[in-house]
């Protein structure tokens, strides 16, 4: 019904969807998978809003998720938006972590906000989505490419095949791209995690033991960290913020 211009309306109805579920689902979807438990009054909750309010970050809560029911991994991530932004903190971080190890984390996962990377990224991932749904639109319509293939008509099946097999030189460029400016992000809340909380030992620390808890591979071939990764490997960041004490 939108001809040439329904890519435009698909890629219009993705991202309202993600933009919907990424509101959602602190309150509606994450609770059906995991338990979310407000964290107790005591030292560590004390630490933490202390940091929120010295940076002027606001918090709608602070809970503790069973991340220990899938998994040995320490983990803490922000959900929601605008005032409903609210930390989760895995409850196997709370265990092996000291509580300025813990603000360290939090520290970090505020510099990624400070930042603007959410914002970044998320437009990104728009722009991202946008290509998708254009290529695949050009594909699906070009004669001439299902004439290179020896079909004589179109075909919107034979058009999903062909989108598939040649986007994958895009989705890989894409994802180098990607990858990069995510790992730029990742020094940056480093950086931004030692300068607020005066401590980068304690954010160094941190990462000791989170590489510790997943086993990760401390001295990946570069190649691999330049196709696949997202963060930089610990030691590179650890050898990073080390670099702040001096």
């Amino acid at each position: 019904m939108a001809g040439p211009y329904a890519w435009l309306l698909c890629w219009a109805v993705a991202v309202a969807f993600s933009l919907g579920l990424t509101y959602v689902a602190p309150a509606w979807i994450l609770p059906l998978f995991n338990s979310f438990t407000p964290l107790e009054d005591g030292p560590l909750r004390r630490a933490l809003e202390t940091y929120a309010r010295k940076v002027g970050f606001r918090l709608s809560g602070i809970f503790v998720m069973d991340g220990s029911r899938r998994s040995t991994k320490g983990n803490a991530f922000f959900t929601g938006f605008g005032r409903r932004k609210r930390i989760a903190l895995f409850d196997t971080l709370i265990k092996e972590h000291d509580t300025d190890e813990i603000v360290a984390v939090l520290a970090h996962e505020v510099g990624h906000s400070k930042r603007g990377h959410i914002k970044q990224r998320l437009a990104l991932g728009v722009i991202r989505t946008g290509v998708v749904f254009y290529l695949m639109s050009l594909f699906m319509n070009s004669p001439d490419l299902f004439a290179a293939f020896g079909m004589a008509h179109t075909s919107i099946y034979a058009g999903l095949v062909f989108f598939i097999l040649l986007y994958t030189p895009v989705s890989l460029v894409l994802s180098v791209i990607g990858n990069a400016i995510s790992r730029a992000h990742e020094y940056e809340a480093d950086a931004y995690a030692a300068r607020t909380t005066g401590t980068p030992q304690a954010m160094i620390s941190a990462l000791k033991k989170l590489s510790a808890s997943t086993l990760a591979n401390l001295t990946p071939h570069p190649l691999t960290v330049w196709l696949d990764y997202g963060h930089p490997p610990a030691l590179q960041r650890i050898r990073a913020l080390s670099a702040l004490i001096r």
